[in-house]
């Protein structure tokens, strides 16, 4: 399907693009537990949750009845707002109404990856520091030793362990259940509801604030009629958003606690006529490669939401091929920001798109002077929205917002004349080689270009004259595609001698990603120099053939 558009507005003297005026349903001061409080009420029939692990299918009313009393359970622990909620669990029946509770008592959950190792949840956790963590059975251990510095209470949503509080304690009928309400906001709009981790890309990760006003989701097309489905869980902001459908607009959402498999999610999508999916790449390459993914069997899917990298046309045309009546569209944003601009359709994959609703983005160089068309620069945003920062980190907050609000990304990108925005990469991965620039991802999108390569992750090993370029390739199933037919196709697409794969070539059976599937590139290049001792034949037959 060919591309549909958020209008976009330009301002010439600011340098400002704009997308279109944000609608507010709700105050600034209603808070997100009220929202879904009352909507649980008004319609207790209706399904928003199935699990497919142990088919429970839960209603608003049983929803809503167990997040009460949960509530009341924490508050008669004493917990209130500003303390903190941890959420390490998988997606499980009970996930849902404990962050409700969450909501509905005004305090922020933290929601971690439960398969981070130890190192991770020590470090994740110990900023947080929260009172009480809900996880599963089977990372009690871990997190019993990850917290070990200050003891919070641990609870588990599964997998009972014996002597551990179980979640089927806080799940007993009270007497005061029918007279609940919702806490009110402390601290208004402003006021954090949620707090998820940033990627860890390039970095140990850090605790985001998320307000209350910011996960209100106006701006995206949803109704209570729609089958929702992404393998993401709280921790990662597509599995909130799905989480937050859900709860306030009452989409039905499809969850389970198995891994992705395109087998599975086919079955998943035929079983219960799912319409739309979140797939990060990777997951959506070996879907397209999967016999049993036909246009049957996916005929229910009306969108596909591709995110979290790099999608080659080749891959995005066989997804569209096996989904005729779909719109496919991705988003770009960050974890701090959420989504800022949005692509739909394929009419130009290259292009991030435009801005939503409420969005402003402007287009900076390393003196601070707004840029206009076609001029390349650091992208900043405002969302006009309220962020408290990360947790406990104002130096760091400081560096990422300034004082009139506009968020930092750290990614290079311009506008064309259409008012597109393209993102070209992460502004501190610009490399150099022989003195000339060049960034990773062109190399990738080029690469990736090539039917035969499922994923690609380009970095770069020093060398003397610079960053020379190497490239980590997943092949598809039954490829015999060979490195030299790899560097031979980015020679004659790229021919700028900085942009050859000067480093070479090495294949691996899967990238590096965090828990979330987001590609690490530093793991990527790690992996890559522990194998650079087969390379020097590569180089050297490379190296002759540019003379």
């Amino acid at each position: 399907m060919q591309g549909l558009h958020y209008p976009t507005t330009y301002d010439l003297t600011e340098r400002i693009w704009s997308g279109a005026k944000r609608v507010n349903t709700y105050t600034d001061e209603t808070s997100l537990g009220s929202i879904i409080f009352k909507v649980m009420k008004n319609w207790p029939r209706n399904v928003c949750q199935i699990n497919d692990v142990d088919g429970v299918e839960m209603t608003f009313e049983q929803g809503i009845t167990w997040a009460i009393r949960i509530a009341q359970i924490l508050k008669k622990k004493g917990l209130n707002y500003p303390d903190i909620i941890g959420i390490a669990a998988r997606n499980s029946t009970y996930v849902t109404p404990v962050a409700v509770a969450c909501l509905l008592n005004g305090t922020p959950f933290h929601a971690v990856n439960p398969v981070s190792d130890e190192a991770t949840l020590t470090h994740i956790f110990s900023i947080t520091k929260p009172t009480v963590i809900f996880c599963d059975g089977q990372d009690y251990e871990k997190l019993r030793a990850a917290t070990e510095g200050w003891k919070p209470e641990l609870i588990t949503v599964t997998d009972s362990v014996e002597g551990v509080p179980h979640i089927d304690s806080l799940l007993e009928p009270t007497t005061t259940e029918m007279f609940y309400q919702p806490e009110p906001l402390k601290e208004g709009g402003e006021q954090t509801a949620a707090i998820v981790c940033s990627s860890g890309t390039t970095g140990l990760p850090k605790a985001v604030c998320i307000s209350n006003r910011t996960l209100f989701m106006e701006n995206f097309m949803m109704n209570s009629e729609m089958v929702v489905f992404s393998a993401s869980g709280l921790d990662w902001y597509s599995g909130l958003s799905l989480f937050l459908y859900s709860t306030v607009v009452g989409c039905t959402r499809i969850i389970t606690n198995k891994p992705f498999s395109p087998d599975y999610f086919v079955n998943l999508v035929e079983k219960y006529r799912i319409n739309t999916v979140i797939l990060l790449p990777c997951h959506m390459s070996t879907l397209i490669a999967f016999p049993g993914a036909t246009i049957e069997a996916l005929s229910s899917i009306c969108s596909v939401v591709y995110v979290g990298g790099f999608t080659s046309m080749t891959t995005l045309k066989k997804m569209q091929e096996l989904c005729p009546n779909a719109f496919l569209s991705s988003g770009y944003g960050m974890t701090e920001v959420g989504i800022v601009a949005f692509n739909i359709g394929l009419g130009n994959v290259n292009t991030a798109g435009k801005p939503i609703p409420g969005i402003r983005i402007r287009i900076v160089d390393d003196d601070g002077k707004s840029l206009g068309y076609n001029e390349q620069g650091e992208i900043y945003v405002h969302t006009g929205l309220p962020w408290k920062g990360y947790y406990g980190k104002p130096v760091e907050t400081q560096q990422t917002q300034d004082s009139e609000g506009w968020f930092h990304t750290g990614d290079l990108g311009y506008f064309d004349d259409q008012n597109q925005l393209y993102v070209v990469d992460r502004k501190k991965e610009i490399l150099k080689y022989q003195g000339n620039q060049y960034w990773p991802s062109e190399i990738e999108g080029v690469i990736s270009e090539l039917p035969d390569v499922e994923e690609v992750c380009v970095i770069s090993i020093d060398e003397q004259q610079g960053d020379a370029a190497g490239a980590l390739v997943v092949k598809r199933n039954g490829s015999s595609i060979t490195a030299i037919e790899i560097a031979d196709h980015v020679a004659k697409r790229l021919p700028s001698i900085q942009k050859q794969l000067h480093a070479g070539v090495q294949f691996t059976d899967k990238l590096p990603a965090n828990p979330n599937g987001k590609t690490l590139r530093r793991l990527a290049r790690q992996e890559f120099d522990a194998k650079k001792g087969s390379l020097s034949v590569l180089v050297y037959d490379f190296n002759n053939r540019q003379q």
